[in-house]
């Protein structure tokens, strides 16, 4: 089966459409186009699409003022419908793998078998006849939903990826991975935070939180009785306009450092239940979507880890005109792109 071009990738977050069309190049990849939507609260629920109509016209106004010809789409999905799990079966060919898998699925999922689309991926073939695979089912309803919005937008989606995966791609492309450490890849979306762990270049773990940065915005909502749009402004250190007295800035910036907290703690239960089997140290931990950039959060994880903490930015290794693009905007948003940029990196199957 022969490798096609590169899709362009579309990232459908809670909060916000982000889409990047890379090109390949002498040195590597080219960016090509990029642009975000955002979204009206509640558009976007655990992954699940309450307002498609919204997010058809948020995507196509995207595509128009990019002025994006291709159709052929690379989309990713998270939350509760998606199972993700490393297992370790026998040695077998991919078709045997495969065929094995289906008739297998629900001893491993959540959900029957005839509900889910799966595929399995090899990870690593051991001299003991054993293989690790790394197996990925998601809800038969959630992919459509999402595959039939961008068919509404006038395009094709030739891969849905997962969240945790898409993000991998675009870290590894960023920063590489070294074999002989172990690392967590944490993006943490508006309810959605999706964490990997790679263990020697290899995908090791996958787990999806419900939990992310609305939580902060609707405690600063309502302890301070003010609207979501006005919290989220203060969340990212924006202002009120003229008003901005009758806010006590220390108050934001406690009810901030209490939710980081929380956050931490629970992205925390999730980097133990992995590493306190064998006392694993992890070596860095790469933070990427529009939470990360909270200061207080990166801080608590760090500190609760014990391991240094990088916001990724995944257009570090992509060449970027500076003619064609506003580089410090790339800079200030990329965090939130990694999943998109990770999905931009696939291609369809012909």
């Amino acid at each position: 089966m022969s490798r096609g071009k590169l899709a362009l990738g579309i990232d459908i977050g809670s909060s916000s459409i982000k889409m990047v069309m890379l090109k390949e190049s002498r040195r590597g990849y080219r960016l090509e186009a990029f642009g975000m939507a955002p979204l009206p609260p509640e558009a976007i629920v655990d992954g699940s699409l309450m307002d498609s109509s919204v997010v058809v016209q948020a995507i196509s106004d995207l595509v128009r003022s990019q002025k994006i010809r291709r159709k052929e789409v690379a989309t990713s999905v998270s939350g509760r419908s998606v199972n993700v799990k490393k297992l370790t079966v026998p040695k077998m060919t991919r078709q045997e793998l495969a065929e094995n898998i289906r008739w297998d699925l629900e001893q491993y999922i959540s959900h029957h078998a005839d509900e889910v689309y799966a595929d399995a991926e090899i990870l690593y073939e051991g001299e003991d006849g054993q293989m690790d695979v790394l197996l990925v089912a998601a809800k038969r309803d959630l992919v459509s939903d999402y595959v039939m919005v961008l068919n509404e937008a006038g395009l094709k989606a030739v891969v849905v990826d997962v969240d945790a995966l898409a993000a991998q791609n675009a870290v590894e492309m960023a920063v590489g991975f070294d074999e002989s450490s172990t690392v967590a890849i944490i993006n943490m979306g508006a309810s959605v935070t999706n964490l990997t762990i790679v263990s020697r270049g290899v995908t090791a773990f996958v787990r999806d939180l419900t939990i992310g940065g609305n939580l902060i915005t609707e405690e600063i909502q309502k302890n301070l009785g003010i609207s979501y749009e006005e919290a989220e402004a203060l969340k990212i250190g924006g202002r009120l306009g003229e008003d901005v007295d009758a806010i006590v800035p220390q108050e934001v910036e406690r009810i901030i450092a209490q939710v980081s907290g929380q956050l931490a703690g629970e992205i925390q239960r999730s980097l133990d239940f992995f590493a306190s089997p064998t006392n694993t140290q992890y070596e860095k931990i790469y933070l990427a979507g529009g939470t990360a950039k909270i200061p207080s959060l990166q801080r608590m994880i760090s500190d609760r880890s014990g391991a240094p903490v990088e916001v990724i930015n995944p257009f570090a290794s992509v060449e970027v005109d500076r003619k064609r693009f506003d580089v410090d905007y790339l800079e200030e948003v990329a965090p939130m792109a990694t999943v998109a940029v990770g999905l931009a990196l696939r291609r369809e199957e012909v």
